[in-house]
């Protein structure tokens, strides 16, 4: 079985107010790319990973009248994907939902939130002290994570949950110090979603539950100079000593150098790209049993993609991140 998480830039831009693909010359989300272009580029980067399972971050828009899920099966039909049935859970207000695409005769899989007691359901509400000042904080996902009950083929059963926790970026911020301010605000607000959903892998744990964590944490090693700051990162309180993932290890002392990444963005004031890591696949203990592994299908970084020049450009042209797979002997 492969699993695979991929954060595709405002994948909603790809559709119009009733669900309908756009493939044509305008301006897609994803700079410098349009949506015929980024459009086609998704298609063949989800047809070369060949995962029986995606988690879709910055999934198409639930709105009004649209629906994420309808919209990434109007795209499986063009594309001709076998990933062709969707399920999404609590919609938001960003545009940037998140969903499974996943191939129905290999798994199924439905949105079942659920709550422990130190820790409600992802569209709930925590209350935890984020400034020290002794009073509860109302803290919020913006983008609730999506809890999926999970069964394959072979009757094997699995708890999912697809997440994308907040940026630390300063965003609207117009002074130095304003933006300081709000890069730490920002980074209490992601360590406290991380808190909440560390407890909830911990009650599936407790109760026996094979888990798969997956999606964007916007976090990795050395990303801002408030990590220092706060000891430890979203991706370290998340996996805690219940979750595995090797390219989480880079933060705990076993680094690797040069450290991996999963995405790449421009920085216009600089003019020079960079790289980070900030997409995980994260697996219980029960799960390693399975023969793991795992695979950035990273441009410059992974050999076949580098050579590979159609898959090369897709995945630069699809996103300003890369897929992440994760293999397990499991039907």
């Amino acid at each position: 079985m492969r699993l695979a998480t991929y954060n595709i830039e405002w994948f909603a831009y790809l559709f119009d107010s009733q669900d309908r693909l756009l493939l044509d010359a305008a301006p897609s989300g994803h700079h410098g790319t349009d949506r015929y272009t980024q459009g086609r580029a998704i298609a063949h980067v989800l047809r070369r990973i060949d995962a029986d399972a995606v988690m879709i971050i910055e999934a198409p828009n639930t709105g009004k009248t649209q629906r994420s899920a309808r919209a990434l099966e109007h795209f499986a039909a063009e594309a001709g994907l076998r990933t062709c049935e969707a399920v999404s859970g609590f919609a938001n207000d960003t545009r940037q939902e998140i969903s499974l695409l996943y191939d129905p005769a290999v798994l199924s899989a439905v949105h079942d939130p659920q709550a422990a007691p130190d820790a409600p359901r992802f569209d709930g509400v925590l209350p935890m002290d984020l400034d020290v000042d002794a009073q509860a904080d109302a803290v919020r996902f913006s983008k609730p994570p999506l809890e999926l009950a999970v069964t394959t083929r072979g009757g094997t059963a699995l708890r999912m949950i697809g997440a994308h926790l907040k940026s630390k970026a300063p965003h609207g911020a117009r002074t130095p110090a304003a933006a300081t301010a709000r890069s730490i605000a920002n980074r209490r607000k992601q360590l406290a979603q991380a808190i909440w959903l560390h407890r909830r892998v911990a009650a599936h744990v407790a109760a026996g539950d094979h888990v798969v964590v997956m999606g964007d944490l916007n976090d990795g090693p050395g990303l801002d100079e408030y990590e220092k700051l706060f000891g430890r990162s979203s991706v370290e309180i998340v996996m805690g000593d219940l979750l595995n993932d090797p390219h989480g290890l880079a933060l705990s002392g076993a680094q690797r150098d040069p450290l991996p990444s999963t995405s790449r963005f421009y920085n216009p004031e600089t003019k020079r790209y960079f790289c980070a890591l900030l997409d995980y696949v994260m697996i219980s203990h029960s799960l390693m049993q399975y023969q793991p592994h795992w695979r950035i299908w990273h441009p410059f970084e992974d050999a076949e993609c580098r050579d590979d020049a159609t898959l090369h450009r897709a995945l630069l042209d699809a996103s300003d991140h890369f897929p992440v797979t994760l293999d397990l002997q499991l039907d």
